[in-house]
């Protein structure tokens, strides 16, 4: 037996040790591990942190969400038949519709993306969850073919498990983040279209089109009760590279250093879309208009400031009472402190729900 072979093997132990040592520390800082899996995701160091003391009071969230009044102008809301006299007159276009809540249709060329569609009359399981008080004037069954189905993340406001199972075009790609493709797979998509994506991840979808996936300031949890489900899913934001052009579709967020950082890696960048409602839950927590999770108005377009964004479109309002805001509050406070965070007000953009804008107009 040759005398160096202890040594040798003991070499080659420590060798491998130390790679795994190596792997373990170039883990993403993102990435929660348990037993050598991964088990569940946070939100980047820098981030602004929930306290660790606060807890959610269904009954005060109750209680002050009955002093809401639901008025809104009828013009918010296009009707179904000029909808879809629109979605003809602009087949041949590239444009923007907004569908409701964080759902757009983005038509590039011949392709044709859905970003966080949900059809139901409420986001929630069944029949829980807080009720929409505007429906979109499409139907699945109206929609024009969908090419890329995106997903940002699971809250019951992006991610509709019926509508996954109704989607009347399952040969779409679609695009999710880590530990969501489950719910597509097992509803009919082809596994082979259905792809999971970590922060970073870039994908080529066309000869036009590329698709990557860049972090967000926010959560994940599917059920509401209790903490077993928390994190365990990613979220994320996709910049879309279009030709020349690029436009960013934001995850919910609340304001982090980050953007700044993808500014300079990203931007500029032609058009983006960004949350800017479900921001105040006072007095469940203590400061008015704050939130760790959604921007306010100025927030976002503080951030996408920082993202080097040149025109902004307001979601994530409109179509449900998910926070203590006035509902018509988003779109006055973003229009109105527009130009504080150099901006003129055409480019602080709100749609209508059903309402289409050609991208040339968009983006000039």
């Amino acid at each position: 037996m040759n005398k160096y072979l202890p040594l040798i093997i003991t070499c080659i132990i420590c060798f491998f040790l130390n790679q795994n040592l190596i792997a373990m520390d170039q883990k993403p800082y993102h990435h929660i591990y348990k037993d050598g899996k991964l088990y569940a995701f946070r939100n980047l160091e820098d981030g602004p942190k929930r306290d660790p003391n606060f807890k959610w009071k269904w009954k005060v969230f109750s209680e002050e969400k009955k002093k809401l009044e639901i008025n809104y102008p009828s013009s918010h809301v296009i009707g179904r038949e000029e909808a879809l006299k629109n979605l003809q007159k602009h087949k041949t276009d590239s444009y923007v519709m907004w569908l409701d809540h964080a759902s757009f249709i983005i038509k590039l060329g011949n392709t044709t993306i859905i970003t966080d569609p949900v059809f139901e009359k409420n986001y929630g399981p069944l029949w829980f969850g807080p009720e929409k008080f505007v429906e979109s004037p499409l139907s699945l069954k109206d929609l024009p073919e969908i090419n890329v189905f995106l997903l940002t993340h699971n809250h019951y406001d992006h991610m509709s498990i019926r509508t996954i199972k109704n989607f009347p075009f399952k040969k779409t790609k679609v695009l999710v983040p880590l530990k969501l493709g489950k719910y597509f797979v097992k509803n009919g998509y082809k596994k082979d279209n259905v792809k999971e994506m970590d922060w970073f991840d870039k994908i080529k979808v066309n000869d036009e089109i590329t698709i990557t996936m860049l972090p967000a300031q926010h959560w994940s949890k599917r059920w509401i009760w209790g903490d077993g489900n928390t994190d365990r899913s990613l979220w994320g934001s996709f910049l879309i590279e279009y030709k020349d052009k690029k436009i960013f579709f934001a995850c919910d967020t609340g304001p982090a250093p980050i953007y700044k950082k993808l500014g300079k890696m990203f931007g500029p960048i032609d058009l983006a879309f960004g949350n800017i409602g479900a921001y105040n839950f006072y007095p469940i927590i203590p400061v008015k208009d704050k939130s760790v999770f959604h921007t306010n108005p100025e927030e976002l377009l503080s951030l996408m400031q920082d993202l080097k964004v040149k025109k902004v479109i307001g979601m994530h309002w409109g179509t449900a009472i998910l926070s203590l805001e006035p509902i018509w509050e988003p779109p006055t406070r973003f229009k109105k402190n527009a130009e504080k965070f150099g901006y003129k007000k055409d480019e602080a953009i709100i749609f209508k729900i059903g309402e289409i804008k050609k991208l040339e107009e968009l983006i000039n």
